[in-house]
Formats: structure tokens, C-alpha cells, sequence
């Protein structure tokens, strides 16, 4: 119960469609299991409210607010249902972010595909944070979560996904630096290919192979029995340069 007492809001707490659980509902749901008292936020009313059953069912708190948080009234509007119910807002989790088959390098990326993936991946965080800074800093205390990617420091194609996760971590250092005076943290997490619906069925057609290849073909270049490790990085970004 290591959140027990904690208000947590959960940006992008449904999920896409398919066989696995997404970042963002699968922290709601940890985070419920940790004491938390929850707000679960999406554009999607009915992936967010399986989040919900799902927090119910073991007993956890949490209510639900539907928002689009690339509109800057939406992000209000979840941070005043967090102090409506809670009355305060310790943790703010931001796990919303998409990739496009159209997005592409620059000679061949569109003005509408850079401007979708910039608008989702980085301008939406940029407003939940705006909204909820302010509270922790009257509090004194809180943490801020963005979820990053390793695209942004690896060798990586599709232009637009890459930069926008370069946005979240210069993003998130400029916020930890500003408000550490202010008693509370801001962190990015950056992980790589998981086997979440939007990472997997979002690669299925761009690849043209089945959901097992793709899985196995992913295990293969993690470490630790498909679980954490750095082969996927040193593939991507290739050796470490020597110095001096």
C-alpha cells in the first residue's frame, strides 16, 4: 500500500484494442492496488470505463473523466475533477502517445503527420502538466511521470514519434529543474518495444507479419526471457563511441 492516502491522476488510462494490457491502464490499476484513489482519463469513455470495472472489481477507488488533453480545457477540466473528488493531486502519470504509418523521414513526412504525432505525443503533455503544476507547488510535494520513449536516443526512422519523445525528455528536465525548489520530482520513463496493444497491433500491418512473429521477433532482442535489458538499445543506437 504504498500509495494508501494518495491522489493519482492517470492520463491515457484506457487503452487500443487487443490481446494485452496498455502502460496506461495497467498503472490505474497498480496504482488503485497501491491505495491510490484514482482519476482515470481518456478521449475513450468505454476502454476507460473497463479500467474502471477492472478497479472495482479488487476493490479500488477511482472515478473517471473523459478528456482530450491535446485541448487545453479538457486538461483543466481533469484536474478539477481530481480536486473535486480527492482534493488534492499528488501523482500525475502521463501514458498517452501514438505512432502514424505515415510518419516517415523528413524528405517524406507530411505536414499533417508532423503536426498529428507533435500535437498527441508532446503539446498534450505539455497542457496536463501546465495544469497540474501549480497544485504541487501549493502542496509542496507531488511527482510528475511522463512516459517517454527509447526512439528518442536510439537510431529510430519515422521522424515526427522520434523528436516528439525528444520533446518529452527536454520537457521533463526543464519541469524537474523549475520545480524542485518547490518539493516535488518530474521524471520521464523510456522504455522500448513492449507487448502493449498500441506498441504490437500498431506494428502488424507496417510489418506484414503475424502478432507471434512480431512478439517472438521483439523476446528476441530483450534479454532475460523478453524482460528488461539492454541488447535493444545497443542495436538501435550501436556501440558506445570511445572517448579521448
Amino acid at each position: 500500500m504504498r500509495l494508501e492516502g494518495k491522489a493519482a491522476v492517470v492520463v491515457g488510462a484506457g487503452q487500443t484494442p487487443g490481446e494485452t494490457i496498455g502502460n496506461g491502464r495497467a498503472t490505474a490499476v497498480l496504482f488503485a492496488r497501491e491505495g491510490a484513489r484514482v482519476v482515470l482519463v481518456d478521449r475513450d469513455p468505454s476502454s476507460m470505463g473497463e479500467t474502471r470495472d477492472m478497479i472495482a472489481a479488487e476493490g479500488g477507488t477511482c472515478v473517471v473523466c473523459e478528456a482530450d488533453w491535446t485541448r487545453a480545457a479538457d486538461c483543466r477540466a481533469m484536474v478539477e475533477t481530481a480536486l473535486t473528488s480527492y482534493g488534492r493531486i499528488d501523482v500525475l502519470h502521463n501514458s498517452v502517445g501514438i505512432g502514424t504509418a505515415a510518419d516517415a523521414p523528413v524528405h517524406r513526412l507530411s505536414e499533417e503527420a508532423w503536426d498529428r504525432v507533435m500535437s498527441v505525443n508532446l503539446k498534450g503533455m505539455f497542457l496536463a502538466c501546465r495544469e497540474v503544476v501549480p497544485v504541487m507547488r501549493e502542496q509542496g510535494r507531488g511527482s510528475i511521470i511522463n512516459l517517454s520513449s527509447v526512439a528518442s536516443v536510439a537510431r529510430y526512422g519515422p521522424t515526427a514519434y522520434k523528436v516528439s519523445k525528444a520533446g518529452v525528455n527536454a520537457l521533463t528536465q526543464s519541469l524537474a529543474l523549475a520545480n524542485a525548489q518547490y518539493g516535488f520530482r518530474v521524471n520521464a520513463i523510456m522504455p522500448g518495444l513492449i507487448n502493449t496493444p498500441m506498441a504490437i497491433e500498431g506494428q502488424l500491418g507496417a510489418r506484414g507479419m503475424s502478432r507471434k512473429q512480431l512478439v517472438e521477433q521483439r523476446n528476441a532482442m530483450v534479454p532475460l526471457g523478453g524482460k528488461q535489458g539492454h541488447r535493444l538499445g545497443h542495436r538501435l543506437c550501436g556501440p558506445l563511441p570511445r572517448l579521448g
